[in-house]
């Protein structure tokens, strides 16, 4: 790979150490302020079946409550190490998205998209996703579930995503004609919990991935990944079963790269440094849910 102004490249071995480095600081926040938060998505599966992360993952995903979520966006930039940690909260300046990242300051980590903000952060990242109630009925969920492809789409439009679906490119662009707010309001749901909740805004392909009974969430169990014990839901055999199917399952070695997150990742060197080359960076696989 020819780079421009390129320092030294971060293997994948070497990017999880930041990942946790990550985790780490945002655990440490979180226990301060007393919030809950779970191990997610590929995280949680990484935990579970490797007690660390999924080999060939290059992401690393949390997920919260929504009143708790609240409480991390207002409250911890004030207890975090801000030299090295930067929160970046949803719908926030240069920032459109419908979740938050928490970034480590003075790397680079290069997704598979041309952003169109050239003022985004983009230091190697964790993502933390808010957990919203659902509705009772079966329609009120669906409802909640065709406005959250508004929000995503809309977020990802003014992000800059990239994709080869023409399904996404034809929804982003109408997206464009529609009011974020009175959508996301529809995704948030009730303020009531009830029998159920969700996490449409997760950004799964289907609605019965990012549906689980509430009960699953109202404890937290510790789970080792890698060197340390993390929050994760009790119930997290039958949360990956939801989401994964069969999860102790190993997939094929070719099923693992739409978990590619990453084209390019440097340790040492801001991401101000590689404008010229994400600028013309190209990319022949997209990165694809496998929820």
């Amino acid at each position: 790979m020819e780079l421009t102004q390129a320092g030294e490249l971060a293997t994948l071995q070497e990017h999880q150490k930041a990942l946790y480095c990550l985790l780490r600081e945002f655990d440490r926040v979180c226990k301060e302020l007393d919030i809950t938060y779970f191990l997610f998505a590929g995280t949680l599966l990484g935990a579970a079946r490797h007690q660390g992360f999924i080999p060939w993952d290059d992401d690393l995903d949390v997920l919260m409550p929504r009143k708790d979520y609240h409480r991390l966006l207002a409250e911890a930039p004030k207890l975090l190490d801000q030299k090295h940690f930067f929160l970046q909260g949803e719908f926030s300046e240069h920032f459109p998205m419908f979740f938050s990242k928490l970034r480590l300051n003075g790397t680079t980590c290069l997704e598979k998209y041309h952003p169109k903000d050239p003022l985004i952060h983009q230091g190697v990242y964790m993502d933390i996703f808010p957990c919203d109630n659902a509705y009772g009925s079966k329609l009120g969920r669906l409802a909640q579930f065709a406005c959250s492809k508004v929000v995503v789409a809309k977020g990802l439009d003014k992000e800059g995503y990239d994709t080869d679906s023409k399904a996404k490119k034809i929804i982003m662009v109408l997206s464009r004609l529609l009011p974020r707010k009175p959508f996301h309001r529809i995704v948030r749901g009730p303020k009531k919990t009830g029998a159920y909740v969700h996490c449409f805004l997760g950004a799964a392909s289907k609605m019965s991935k990012s549906v689980f009974p509430a009960k699953w969430l109202q404890k937290t169990a510790q789970l080792p990944f890698v060197d340390g014990q993390f929050s994760a839901p009790e119930q997290y055999e039958e949360l990956l079963q939801v989401l994964y199917g069969d999860w102790r399952q190993i997939p094929a070695e070719e099923d693992r790269k739409c978990k590619e997150h990453a084209i390019l990742v440097d340790l040492t060197r801001s991401y101000e440094h590689y404008k010229t080359y994400r600028d013309g960076m190209k990319f022949t696989i997209h990165t694809r849910s496998i929820r």
